[in-house]
């Protein structure tokens, strides 16, 4: 660990000088990239300087009381700051490997988020707009921006499919473990007979990929313009807005219909292509370390059943860590953070017993 924390002092000395060339800052991609590069070493080698400065203070009381002459005052005063340095020295170490682990290249991104729902009929597109709420009212909390991409509203209120995009600081470090499929436990309002129904919707968070990430060539693609209908179309059956893009290398198709401009779309439509695209990139670096997608809290594959939403018992069940919290409606109401730090402490203390 020290060694590669004396690495990571020589490469943040070296990057101090890089971001302030002025050759460098000419090139802003380059310096940005520095940039982000020098700001996640930076709280690592502020504990480490701490962690020295316990590490000095424990040397230095422990030689001073070797001294046989030492007076009694100043022999409980070093007792005293050797007990101090003792304990930072173990909390700063403990605090170090923490901050050691390999920290995942997209959390600092925005996120794409797909939402379908999937078995249970109406009452399974009534659960998914409760998601769409539950993730929005979230981003709020956070003070994070959100833009409906696509989507397809049924009659009731209920949302067969959207695709939304979150923009916000380390969005993806807080959502990555929401892919999956959620489940809900209820009593609809059409049950006559108080059964509880089970419905589900399958959700999908994608980092958004920068445009220097992933480039697509124009001759790749077939693009279609129709017509908006349904209640995700605002221009409804009056201009051909909406766009359908077809990726041909990899048969991936985006529709977009929800703005009135056919451009707006088809730049929405784009974007959710890029981060799809990215994913597959994503995936087939992670395979190559396929251990680290073994971790505790799951692999984030929307077929894999992550939580439970029991609305008689008034409970959420996350089964990876097998978490519940009791709070269902302050839950969907975005109050989230509980279960998202949760997840993300399982996640860093599999990493922690893999290192």
């Amino acid at each position: 660990m020290l060694e590669k924390l004396d690495f990571l002092t020589d490469k943040y000395e070296e990057l101090n000088n890089q971001i302030s060339d002025p050759e460098i800052i000419a090139d802003q991609p380059r310096w940005k990239k520095l940039m982000m590069e020098h700001a996640h070493i930076e709280p690592i080698i502020e504990h480490y300087r701490e962690y020295q400065k316990a590490c000095s203070g424990v040397d230095e009381n422990e030689e001073l009381l070797q001294d046989k002459s030492l007076d009694p005052d100043l022999k409980e005063l070093a007792e005293e700051e050797l007990a101090e340095n003792k304990a930072d020295k173990e909390r700063l170490e403990e605090e170090l490997k923490v901050l050691l682990i390999p920290k995942d290249p997209n959390d600092d991104r925005g996120v794409i988020v797909e939402i379908r729902g999937g078995a249970g009929g109406d009452e399974a597109a009534l659960f998914a707009a409760d998601l769409f709420r539950m993730f929005t009212r979230y981003a709020e909390r956070k003070g994070w921006k959100t833009e409906i991409l696509n989507s397809n509203i049924l009659d009731l209120g209920g949302i067969k499919e959207i695709t939304f995009s979150i923009e916000g600081a380390g969005a993806y470090s807080r959502l990555k473990f929401e892919s999956g499929v959620h489940r809900v436990q209820r009593i609809p309002s059409t049950e006559s007979g108080g059964r509880i129904h089970t419905s589900t919707a399958t959700v999908a968070v994608l980092p958004e990929a920068e445009d220097v990430e992933i480039e697509i060539d124009p001759n790749d693609l077939r693009i279609d313009v129709y017509r908006s209908s349904g209640n995700g179309g605002q221009s409804v059956n009056t201009t051909d807005s909406a766009v359908r893009i077809t990726h041909e290398p990899t048969g991936i198709v985006i529709t977009c219909q929800d703005e009135k401009s056919q451009l707006k779309n088809k730049e929405k439509a784009l974007k959710v292509l890029k981060a799809r695209l990215y994913e597959i990139e994503e995936n087939k670096r992670q395979s190559e370390i396929a251990s680290e997608r073994r971790s505790q809290v799951g692999t984030g594959d929307r077929s894999e059943r992550i939580r439970t939403y029991n609305f008689p018992q008034g409970r959420v069940t996350d089964h990876r860590i097998g978490m519940t919290v009791h709070q269902l409606d302050s839950f969907l109401d975005g109050d989230i953070d509980e279960m998202v730090d949760a997840l993300n402490t399982s996640d860093q203390a599999e990493k922690l017993k893999n290192m």
